[in-house]
């Protein structure tokens, strides 16, 4: 279940969950994880309410067994929907989901995170930048893959005039953007990755991280 969700299940986990409380997530709030996964994000969380939401059933499933508490919900998604009221989420995340839609599908999701948000209610979203020089290598691989016409995964690119744009129209302030390969996530407690490597100190996903509020 971790390989599922390209592993790092626990200490990505706990580095996910460090955004959102700086981005301003409190313990009675109701967060609204967009592909959730295996429950990498909500296996760490203590929170009043949550929705997690994916496309791959078994995962679902697992997320259900680990991560079950009362007002906690998990629900297969197969298509740009949120399956909330309006008004009612005090924070949406999309942790590398934005990174695998095409455009006009991640300003779809915009438009539903913004229906189902309180007004204040943030976006949080980790996203491939073209400003962030070590993300080139994400790029370069996409364009070997289609010179030698082998199939990968799509990996999509979001520039910040886009963002700015897709703001604006959707209705949104955008609060803050972190570069991906600046530290900004504080690690609460010592980590060790699946490599046994120690995580400390400040640190960053690798992707950039966009937040967004509801005007």
């Amino acid at each position: 279940m971790s390989l599922a969700i390209g592993s790092e299940w626990n200490a990505f986990g706990v580095l996910m969950r460090e955004i959102l409380v700086s981005a301003g997530l409190k313990p009675e709030h109701y967060l609204v994880d967009i592909g959730c996964g295996s429950g990498r994000l909500a296996h760490t969380l203590d929170i009043a309410r949550y929705l997690g939401t994916d496309i791959v059933p078994e995962l679902i499933e697992y997320s259900r067994e680990v991560c079950s508490r009362p007002n906690w919900r998990f629900e297969v998604v197969d298509r740009i929907a949120i399956p909330e009221e309006a008004a009612q989420a005090d924070m949406v995340c999309f942790f590398s989901v934005f990174t695998h839609l095409l455009h006009e599908d991640i300003y779809r999701y915009l438009l539903e995170a913004h229906r189902v948000l309180k007004t204040g209610g943030k976006v949080v979203f980790s996203f491939f930048d073209f400003a962030i020089r070590c993300h080139w290598a994400i790029f370069e691989n996409m364009v070997n893959c289609s010179a030698a016409g082998t199939s990968k995964v799509h990996d999509q690119f979001i520039s910040r005039d886009a963002i700015t744009a897709w703001s604006e129209h959707a209705g949104f302030a955008t609060e803050a953007i972190f570069d991906g390969d600046v530290p900004h996530i504080h690690v609460p407690y010592p980590l060790t990755n699946e490599h046994g490597a120690p995580i400390s100190g400040e640190t960053s996903l690798g992707q950039s991280v966009c937040v967004l509020r509801k005007l």
